[in-house]
């Protein structure tokens, strides 16, 4: 007999070794393994990668993306850069799950809850820049914003930025939506059950009638879960588990080089102050080590800003600024005044794996050119609080960009912005910050390519951030399931997408 979820929960530790038969796919009905409860389906939040996930099942904005990671249309059918500056969006026949249409009201209505003085959105900032919205008609929205934006598109497409229609949240705190799928019921802490929608707009579509998302917070429960057949597609596949999952005939995985580990400085602490000391340590680590030690091979090394490779402005030769070298290391500390090495924190956190091999790592290579790093391992919570308050020294990171397009990296980069815990605090370098805005205000491609080349290399002289490794990012299925795709790069997060394609059986 196949073991069941709470066989599964009851035996703990020999979870890795167990195979079974996979049970035969129920056709038209999906079982999705998700790594945590949704802690917020609040449509504008962003609360992690499940959360987006189940968001993308109800929800939708005017962009998205397609499978191979280029723009396309979603709510709004075309969309177009005007003449007088504004973005021209032009909607679709469309209703929402209530029946009513979707109109150029329900979008004004949705930015300005997100823009609102009183918005908790995660892109209220954002939409600052969007000086007024007019509506001509029902089907047409123009978007004019304070300044040129090249990138406003890129942000019209993350999942959090989804329609809902006005005033829906009055009532219900996700709001109405206009996804694929119709939320049924929910097993809070447990599960989530969904039905397809039989009005969505792109016919044919969703090819499952149901879907069930699974919480499993345990990644070794999740992938045994995946072997025993209790599920059919699983989320955050564990690194340790991906040449178990690729060598096993039942199953398949998929995954991409998106997020990426870097290390955070506290400018206001000497000697993080002086960037020849930030340059040292970026030319101190063996990113591979990392790879090895933290991702079971399964990365790649950035030794500059964290461009993938293969995009258009990804540069070779800057991609690799900060190769390892402790010879010129040492001299950068010499040259900053502390040659003969220092004392300081690393703050990470015990909490996830990946942060604390990354650490240690990162600590070893240090000590080689006389920095001694004490490791700071508190809980996941509380190395964000620290943080944001600026309570450290040095800080290992993990994350992704919202896009493929550098103006994505504006918030590890831009020291303008709010205090975040995802960049170096109390940093700020005005060259970056122009260098940001020119490339976001640029509409011509190899004028991009060239601000973009310069922002490059300010960031391999200053170092804002160290770029150590991509990591990869992985789904995990049975053969039974088609359809599903795991996006490029940045965009892994925003998968859920494809779950409407997704077929069974």
């Amino acid at each position: 007999m196949n073991p069941t979820r709470r066989s599964l929960l009851a035996t703990g530790a020999a979870l890795p070794f167990l195979r079974a038969p996979a049970r035969a796919t129920t056709r038209g009905r999906l079982v999705f393994g998700i790594s945590s409860y949704l802690p917020t389906m609040a449509p504008w939040a962003n609360a992690g990668t499940a959360a987006a996930t189940a968001k993308l099942m109800f929800h939708r904005g005017l962009l998205g993306y397609a499978p191979d990671g280029t723009l396309r249309g979603e709510l709004a059918e075309t969309w177009e850069h005007a003449e007088d500056g504004a973005w021209v969006l032009h909607l679709r026949d469309a209703v929402f799950q209530n029946g009513a249409p979707v109109t150029s009201a329900d979008v004004a209505w949705t930015i300005e809850q997100v823009a609102g003085e009183k918005s908790t959105a995660y892109l209220r900032a954002e939409m600052q820049h969007i000086a007024r919205i007019e509506t001509p008609d029902a089907k047409t929205v123009r978007l004019i914003t304070k300044e040129p934006t090249a990138t406003l598109p890129y942000l019209l497409a993350t999942p959090f930025l989804p329609i809902v229609a006005k005033d829906s949240t009055k009532d219900n705190p996700l709001g109405v939506g206009a996804g694929p799928f119709v939320m049924t019921s929910e097993e809070r802490g447990v599960a989530l059950e969904f039905k397809a929608f039989d009005r969505f707009y792109r016919p044919g579509l969703p090819k499952v009638r149901a879907v069930r998302m699974v919480a499993y917070a345990d990644e070794n429960l999740r992938v045994a879960a995946l072997q025993a057949g209790d599920v059919d597609l699983i989320e955050y596949v564990p690194w340790q588990s991906m040449a178990s999952i690729e060598a096993d005939a039942n199953l398949a995985l998929q995954s991409t080089p998106g997020p990426f580990m870097y290390l955070t400085f506290n400018a206001r602490v000497k000697p993080f102050d002086d960037a020849r000391v930030r340059q040292a340590i970026a030319h101190a680590i063996r990113r591979d080590e990392i790879i090895k030690a933290a991702f079971f091979g399964r990365g790649s090394p950035i030794e500059g800003l964290p461009l993938n490779e293969g995009t258009e402005f990804y540069d070779a030769q800057l991609a690799h600024g900060w190769p390892y070298d402790p010879a010129r290391a040492k001299s950068l500390l010499a040259a900053a005044g502390v040659g003969s090495g220092f004392a300081c924190k690393l703050l990470a956190t015990a909490q996830y794996g990946m942060y604390k091999d990354t650490a240690a790592v990162v600590q070893q290579h240090l000590a080689e050119i006389g920095i001694q790093a004490e490791l700071v391992l508190p809980d996941w919570p509380t190395r964000v609080t620290l943080g944001n308050r600026g309570q450290y020294e040095m800080a290992v990171m993990g994350s992704a960009s919202e896009y493929n397009d550098p103006d994505g990296l504006t918030p590890f980069l831009a020291g303008n912005l709010a205090v975040s815990y995802v960049r170096s605090f109390g940093l700020d370098i005005p060259k970056i910050d122009q260098l940001l805005a020119a490339g976001r205000a640029e509409f011509d491609a190899a004028k991009r390519r060239a601000i973009y080349a310069e922002l490059q290399q300010e960031c391999l002289d200053q170092a804002p951030i160290v770029g150590l490794c991509f990591r990869s990012q992985g789904y995990a299925m049975t053969r039974q399931v088609s359809g599903f795709h795991n996006l490029p790069g940045a965009l892994t997060f925003y998968s859920g997408t494809t779950l409407e394609q997704t077929a069974t059986g």
